[in-house]
């Protein structure tokens, strides 16, 4: 993610306490089909469907094009580096030397593309007597048919069993943990019951395109143990999904600035989830089994560090006191503390919401619909009598609650038959044969990086039939046409592919004529299209790139889908848009540099498209991450994402930061559910300003800023909400950290005019809203209806909804 870019310091003696009692928050500065509810019952283990992992059987052929070392190997299985599995023999040694092959990104590297690696674990109990170091641009993948386990030795010693930022003396991290991306860690369970009492089972400090999915976290029972499974203590992103947490002091130590969290079990753990701060959280079907404390949000006392929460769809059942508070009339900053419970079930637990006094909030053992914890706005419109004219004015009541609500309404076609909102884990094929995934590279493409693959790509899509799975090796392939992808096809990448599309074809570069890259179905198409694990780039600006246009339509209820997809425009090798062509130049007065634009657009959701989105991000990059100076940079990129869609359309953990007009633009579309999303203005602004790069057109009902008369008016939306009805938003960190470069706007919270505008709209509700930095969180037809100024936080201005019904 974009970021401010400073580094945390932290002291020795504050981690060490931290590590011990779990009770310090550690704040980050500014960065830059239909599923069954979950399963209430106690596993110890998940497994697929038995036998070899296709994902361990598929030839590996995939290169890094835009690197230096061309022998460089991005599979790894640890067994190959001498690692045994018996459970017995200490693997430390061994795994940590197949993540470190290749003379990777580890201390003292700031961040790499050019050195991927997916490090693989076979079935088996891998011994660890301390921390597994998890390198920049690093996947821990194990069998998905059978887990692996790490299990932590008696003698274990460090930060967790998995460690993603190794710290140093004196508080220092190898890596800034707001730019500590791309990661992921699936299949395996981590059992630390014969570690030490102390001990964690996963240090994930992280930031965007991360993800962490099927993990089991075995830990000591009973209240005598200070034991974590998942230690977060800052960062920015991100994902989790299909976790199960067994015993422990604290299932999940969470502080990171904005995360979605979904399908996470927790069994007897002593506190299920302990909010040491944030800035934004949605969590999204919890079930809390057997736990005196389900979710903790009391760290700070009075002066509260928990940002805003949303928690939905989810059960606590037999659980002593649900949620724990400090938010009440007395309670500093206003806001913060905001807290949003969503088709909420208490089952056996007669305290739903209390102070730590135990003082009941909200009795237990029922269903809560909504509760709103936190300033809330209604808006509507007042009329004025002018003369013979009756004229409409938006304006809104607001006030600070801690009450039980009425839940908004939600199209059906959001939800299943149970009433829960439509959601769907990433796709890993388990169970499905080597055979029937069918490689890019032996069709025949190059994904060198040079050759024209658009001829190549698009007979591969073609070629692939229902039965099958499309493999796409690693590799960056370059198309100069717009690709047609069919209405029903399965694709995964191996570590995040490039699709490079390249700006200098003439259906990319003319600004005035954009053309589609990635045409998914044709308007009126109804079809299953799954992608998983891509990341689509620019080669050189390419002004006139839709970079993906979604017109399919799911054949039924999340079969059409996004996980783990990405856009990445400029600040990596191959791109021609680094720091050496496009570095920032705040002081001097800029005009646009006609070699640093982007793309046109990112993502077009359009009118007859619907589909499930999870864990994505559309980074228009703020800084160099392959270049030695990772110097800030601009790029100029017109529009992040536009949703036109009729939905259904369900969007987890999506992020899009950095372009010039907005970031998020629904338009003339209905139905459509959200939850989290993040975005950050374009670091340049107001040098040029929103409109210098690309001209705003009805065509695409683009922001026309007629209203602006101010330079910080002239900045990228976080979210318009144009002539739409009926969108739910669970939670947004909306984000502005500069003016030209310069941060001390910070101080006075006005780098811009308004952040989030609400235009011919109705049915419009936003729960949990953060900005930051806006002088005008949200306005309705140009007229400001929520100052930060009356909602400030800990770092963000946060109301607990904001509706126009």
């Amino acid at each position: 993610m974009a970021r401010l870019r400073a580094a945390l310091s932290f002291a020795v003696f504050s981690l060490l306490v931290l590590l011990l009692l779990g009770s310090v928050q550690v704040q980050a500065e500014p960065e830059s089909p239909v599923e069954a509810p979950p399963d209430t019952h106690r596993h110890e283990k998940r497994v697929g469907s038995g036998g070899p992992y296709w994902l361990s059987q598929i030839k590996r052929q995939g290169k890094v094009a835009y690197g230096a070392n061309s022998s460089y190997v991005i599979w790894r299985n640890v067994r190959d580096y001498g690692a045994t599995g018996d459970g017995v023999t200490d693997d430390s040694d061994a795994i940590n030397n197949a993540t470190a092959d290749g003379n990777r990104c580890g201390a003292n590297c700031d961040s790499q593309t050019t050195t991927p690696a997916i490090v693989y674990f076979p079935p088996g109990v891998y011994a660890t007597s301390k921390p597994l170091i998890m390198y920049y641009y690093t996947q821990f993948i194990g069998d998905a048919n059978d887990l692996p386990t790490i299990l932590g030795l008696p003698n274990f010693f460090g930060i967790g069993l998995l460690d993603s930022d190794v710290y140093l003396p004196y508080g220092a991290t190898w890596y800034q943990n707001q730019n500590n991306f791309y990661r992921q860690v699936r299949n395996f369970i981590l059992d630390i019951t014969q570690a030490p009492s102390n001990a964690h089972g996963l240090h994930w400090q992280v930031a965007q395109a991360t993800s962490l999915q099927n993990l089991v976290f075995n830990m000591i029972e009973g209240n005598g143990t200070t034991q974590i499974g998942i230690f977060m203590d800052n960062g920015s992103g991100g994902w989790m999904e299909d976790l199960i947490f067994n015993g422990g002091n604290y299932g999940f130590l969470s502080g990171n600035q904005q995360f979605t969290s979904r399908n996470m079990t927790f069994n007897g753990c002593q506190t299920a989830i302990y909010q040491n701060w944030n800035w934004v959280w949605t969590y999204k079907s919890l079930t809390i089994n057997d736990c005196p404390i389900g979710i903790d949000m009391t760290t700070g006392g009075e002066v509260i560090t928990t940002g805003s929460m949303v928690v939905q769809d989810s059960v606590f059942n037999n659980v002593g006191v649900g949620m724990l508070t400090y938010f009440s009339s007395n309670s500093t900053p206003t806001a913060a503390g905001t807290l949003v419970l969503d088709n909420v079930d208490f089952v056996d637990t007669p305290s739903a919401i209390a102070y730590p006094n135990g003082t009941i909030i909200l009795e237990g053992n029922q269903n809560v619909p909504s509760f709103l914890q936190g300033r809330v706005y209604s808006a509507y419109d007042s009329q004025e009598h002018i003369g013979n004219l009756t004229c409409y004015e938006p304006t809104a009541n607001s006030a600070r609650v801690q009450q039980l609500a009425g839940a908004p309404p939600k199209s059906e076609s959001l939800l299943t038959p149970s009433g829960t909102f439509v959601e769907r884990s990433r796709p890993q094929y388990e169970g499905v044969p080597v055979e029937s995934f069918v490689s890019i590279l032996d069709y025949g493409c190059k994904g060198d990086g040079v050759s024209d693959d658009t001829a190549c790509v698009q007979g591969y899509f073609d070629s692939i039939l229902d039965s099958e799975v499309a493999f796409i090796d690693h590799g960056a392939y370059v198309i100069r046409e717009t690709i047609k992808v069919p209405t029903n096809i399965k694709m995964v990448g191996e570590i995040w592919p490039l699709f490079m599309i390249d700006g200098s074809s003439s259906t990319f570069s003319d600004i005035n004529n954009p053309q589609p890259a990635f045409q998914v179905g044709q308007p009126g198409d109804v079809g299953a299209v799954e992608m998983s694990e891509l990341c689509f780039e620019t080669l050189g600006p390419a002004p006139g790139a839709i970079m993906m246009e979604w017109n399919l339509a799911g054949s039924s209820a999340g079969a059409a889908g996004m996980w783990d997809v990405h856009w990445r425009i400029g600040g990596t090798n191959g791109t021609q848009l680094q720091s050496t062509q496009c570095t920032k130049t705040p002081n001097i007065a800029t005009t646009v540099n006609s070699s640093c634009y982007g793309a046109f657009m990112l993502l077009h959701i359009t009118n007859t498209g619907s589909v499930l989105m999870s864990n994505n991000w559309g980074w228009v990059s703020d800084h160099e991450l392959d270049l030695a100076d990772h110097n800030q940079i601009n790029i100029y990129n017109g529009r992040g994402v536009l949703i036109e869609s009729q939905g259904p359309v369900w969007m987890y953990g999506t992020s899009f930061e950095h372009s010039q007009l907005y970031n998020y633009q629904i338009a003339n579309g209905k139905d459509i559910y959200m939850g989290i999303i993040q975005s950050e203005t374009a670091y340049m602004q107001d040098n040029p300003n929103a409109v210098a790069a690309f001209s705003p057109t009805d065509t695409y009902s683009d922001p026309m800023f007629g209203s602006c008369f101010d330079a910080t008016c002239y900045k990228t939306f976080g979210l318009r909400i144009f002539n739409s009805t009926y969108v739910l938003l669970y939670a947004a960190g909306l984000y502005s950290f500069f003016n030209n470069y310069d941060s001390g706007c910070l101080i006075t919270s006005n780098c811009q005019d308004n952040m989030v505008s609400v235009e011919q709209s109705e049915g419009i509700y936003l729960y949990a809203l953060s900005t930051k930095a806006s002088t005008n969180m949200v306005e309705v037809d140009d007229v400001a209806l929520v100052p930060q100024a009356a909602n400030l936080n800990g770092f963000c201005d946060t109301v607990a909804v904001f509706e126009y019904p």
